[in-house]
This record gives C-alpha cells, structure tokens and sequence, in this order.
C-alpha cells in the first residue's frame, strides 16, 4: 500500500507541477502494477530501464546526423571553439559520472529516493528535466568519495 500512495504523491506534485514526462512515468509505472505479471516484470524494468532509456536518447541524438542537419563540418567547427572542447570534456564527466552512478544505485539502494526527491524538485520546481538520475548518483558518488561520506 505504501507505494501505491508514494506513486500517488508523485503523480499529485507532477499534475501540480505540469511535468508530462513524469505523469506519463508514474502513470505507467502504476499500470503496471495492475498487470497480473508486474511481480516478474518490475524488476527486468528496474534493472534494463536505464540502458533501455539510454538507446531511445542516444537514437534521438543520432537523428540530426541521419537527417542530415548535423555534419563533418559541425564536428570540425566544434573542434575549433573552447565550447566544442569544454563540450567534449563535459560529455567524458558525464560518461564516467554515469558508470559510477549506475554501480552507485546498485550497490546503495538508500540513495535511490534521495535522487528521485531531487529529480522531481528539480523537473517541477524548477523546470528542469528528469533525465539525469543516473548521473546525478556518479555526482554523488563522486561527492560522497571524495568527502568520505556514507549514507
């Protein structure tokens, strides 16, 4: 029962907040709940979802280079400006981040409702968009180590 009303608390602040990606999120979660199969499916969720989710950003990103809207000459004039490069570097953080988050999440499971506080503060508060729960545990990872902290 308790995470039938945490699911329902989260899909109040998402209506509240006007966040689609995170009603449309909790409502599907909460459909799938009612599935007959939801025992043997949830987990195969929790565990590919992140890769799964992943595939579908990564697609995205590709398309403008299937389309044609992005080329050689973008890379290059990228390679050619500080913000290509911080881009670049930013783009390898975050890479690294992530791998750390994800072993993160794994490992402490605790600091899986911290992030998930912190991702709908952040999308309805303040506008901003849940796609970063798996770097936001490498950042925490990475603040957690370096400051010997534990949950």
């Amino acid at each position: 029962m308790e995470s039938w009303l945490f699911l329902a608390l989260i899909l109040v602040v998402a209506l509240v907040g006007h966040n689609m990606s995170l009603i449309i999120a909790t409502g599907v979660v909460m459909v799938l709940k009612l599935l007959p199969f939801a025992s043997k499916w949830l987990p195969v969720i929790e565990a590919k979802g992140i890769n799964w989710g992943v595939t579908v950003i990564s697609v995205a990103i590709l398309i403008p280079i299937a389309t044609g809207r992005i080329g050689f000459n973008d890379l290059i004039k990228a390679f050619k400006s500080p913000a290509g490069w911080v881009a670049v570097a930013a783009g390898i953080a975050v890479a690294i981040l992530s791998k750390y988050g994800v072993d993160q999440l794994a490992a402490v499971p605790q600091v899986t409702i911290a992030l998930v506080l912190g991702t709908i503060i952040g999308v309805v508060a303040f506008k901003g968009i849940a796609a970063g729960p798996v770097i936001a545990s490498g950042m925490t990872y990475l603040v957690v180590t370096l400051f010997n902290l534990h949950f």
